[in-house]
């Protein structure tokens, strides 16, 4: 190929084509469990987290629920993806051996929010939440009818033994992750004469980039266990959150949506959830209940 203006332009477009096919190819499955909070700064804030609204009987003056009660901040955070082309790659005619290269980023660049949000809740054990507590602990404080101030335990590690399961409530508006999505993913290249790379070491870059970051939302929502994923301790799980209660022993209502492993419990799963019958012949009473997911990321 002949180096010119034009042509570079081109292959930018054709680069950025494959880029796109990359990216439009991998259908992530992150906004299953995780609202989206366009961001327009560097940081939100969200300080209402721990309200769940509840009607009352309207009795005497209006009763305002507080909204910052808790200061939980999620700061944005800059990802990148960047890859260099010889520039005698592109005057010998070879530049289509990278385009599959470029497909890849797409695909990355598509991946890297999945990446996030379950590492975020892998990690969930060992990192804090709004109320100061681990995402997945034993002892949330949440106030009873009188009051006084309880544990409750979103957080069955069995003594840190066995492959973590986890059941999720995401039927709200509020789910158990927020994805913070600042700036979406941007596919750019650097192919003048004069850019250092070219000048210095005759090589094109093609890169993308994007801004965005992770973090808790309500834990009341999620349920972790180590525990064998069974149909007694999937049965417990599922009871401890529909049973849940918040602020002043108010029922929160909770009903766990999914079931979320990683792909070594794919199998297990699935037949706990899909299946119709027992091995005993018996009606399986976990059927439908809630969807499987399956995260890599949670490996």
């Amino acid at each position: 190929m002949l180096i010119t203006k034009g042509n570079l332009s081109t292959l930018f477009v054709a680069f950025k084509t494959a880029f796109a096919a990359g990216f439009a190819g991998l259908q992530p499955i992150y906004s299953r469990v995780a609202m989206t909070v366009p961001s327009s700064t560097g940081a939100e804030e969200y300080g209402w987290l721990g309200q769940l609204p509840n009607m009352r009987e309207w009795v005497g003056d209006r009763v305002v629920n507080g909204v910052l009660a808790h200061g939980y901040t999620i700061k944005n955070k800059s990802f990148e993806l960047t890859v260099g082309v010889p520039r005698a790659a592109i005057e010998d005619d070879q530049y289509g051996v990278f385009s599959p290269l470029m497909t890849e980023m797409g695909r990355s660049a598509a991946e890297n929010p999945d990446k996030l949000t379950f590492g975020l809740i892998k990690n969930g054990p060992s990192t804090l939440c709004y109320d100061g507590q681990y995402f997945f602990d034993t002892d949330h404080p949440v106030t009873d009818e009188n009051g006084v101030t309880q544990s409750q335990a979103n957080w069955d590690n069995n003594s840190g033994s066995g492959t973590a399961w986890y059941l999720l409530d995401t039927s709200r508006a509020i789910k158990p992750v927020i994805f913070q999505d600042r700036k979406a993913p941007n596919f750019v290249a650097k192919t003048s004469e004069t850019d250092d790379n070219v000048f210095d070491r005759a090589e094109y870059v093609y890169g993308v980039d994007s801004r965005c970051n992770v973090g808790y939302g309500l834990w009341q929502l999620a349920y972790g266990s180590r525990k064998t994923l069974d149909e007694t301790n999937l049965i417990a799980a599922f009871t401890e959150m529909t049973a849940r209660k918040g602020d002043g022993g108010r029922p929160l209502g909770v009903k766990p949506t999914v079931l979320l492993v990683p792909p070594s419990l794919e199998w297990s799963a699935r037949k706990l959830i899909n299946a119709t019958t027992l091995a005993s012949g018996a009606d399986n009473v976990l059927k439908g209940v809630v969807s499987v997911e399956v995260s890599p990321f949670l490996a």
